[in-house]
């Protein structure tokens, strides 16, 4: 019987945007129906793989090297959505990272996790779906590495990751996401506006299932979240917070009163 974590490290492996997506969604379903075992506690090594894999295209840049996304041309149009199936495809990665890398979990992590790379893939199909009535594609365009490289400053902690990437990096898509929709909007985009509100609703809870374990891994350590939490971003240099922010987006993603407020300080 295959093993869920050890799958999650071959899928995370492969190179082939496509393969990937599907081979996520036929995990997901089959572990649902119980043909895949799940061992919390075996240690697995990657050594031998590129990680995390990816197709030759698109080409990473620095962020300010991304061109400007403007709205006004098809080619601006598809290069925002290309940036947007290019977050949707490293959030798939990051979701299966955190499946295989982390032994030792509660049951419930793991599911959790692969809860969110099978929606992660679906909004990258979405995406990618409606780059290619438009013309274009996945890899059509630069993209910066942002994202994944937050992953890979994690990779020695499970705490760290919960909380400087659902928490911190994807967290930020709540609140840019609603003024990209609102971009469409004016253009009356309708599929783009529609694919946006998906990812909007799930991503909320997303970022809720990394405030659940971040919590639950500071409540188990017996320490603050909100001082664990600065002193994580120091450490592992997370980039500073700027507004404006989505409050209502992020209590629902399980902010506190307390966070939220500090978000301006």
């Amino acid at each position: 019987m295959l093993e869920l974590r050890e799958a999650s490290l071959a899928i995370l492996a492969s190179a082939d945007a496509q393969t990937k997506v599907s081979q996520l969604l036929h995990l997901f379903d089959e572990y649902q129906q119980q043909k895949i075992a799940l061992d919390i506690s075996r240690k697995l090594d990657s050594q031998a793989l590129t990680l995390p894999g990816r197709p030759l295209k698109p080409e990473l840049v620095l962020p300010k090297l991304v061109p400007k996304r403007r709205m006004d041309t098809p080619e601006g149009r598809a290069g925002l959505l290309h940036s947007l199936a290019h977050i949707e495809f490293n959030a798939m990665n990051l979701a299966l990272d955190a499946i295989w890398r982390f032994p030792d979990m509660p049951k419930n992590y793991y599911e959790d996790w692969l809860k969110v790379a099978k929606e992660e893939a679906y909004h990258f199909s979405l995406v990618n779906e409606h780059l290619r009535s438009l013309g274009f594609a996945y890899g059509d365009f630069p993209a910066h590495n942002s994202l994944w490289e937050m992953v890979e400053r994690t990779t020695d902690s499970v705490m760290a990751r919960m909380a400087l990437v659902p928490r911190t990096m994807e967290a930020r898509g709540l609140d840019a996401v609603p003024m990209i929709r609102d971009r469409f909007k004016q253009i009356k985009e309708t599929r783009a506006v529609e694919i946006l509100e998906v990812i909007l609703h799930d991503e909320i809870g997303h970022v809720l299932i990394g405030n659940r374990w971040f919590n639950f891994l500071c409540d188990r350590e017996g320490v603050s979240a909100i001082s664990t939490y600065r002193e994580l971003a120091s450490k592992y240099r997370a980039p500073v917070l700027k507004g404006p922010f989505n409050l209502e987006a992020r209590k629902q993603a399980g902010f506190t009163a307390e966070e939220l407020s500090l978000l301006g300080a």
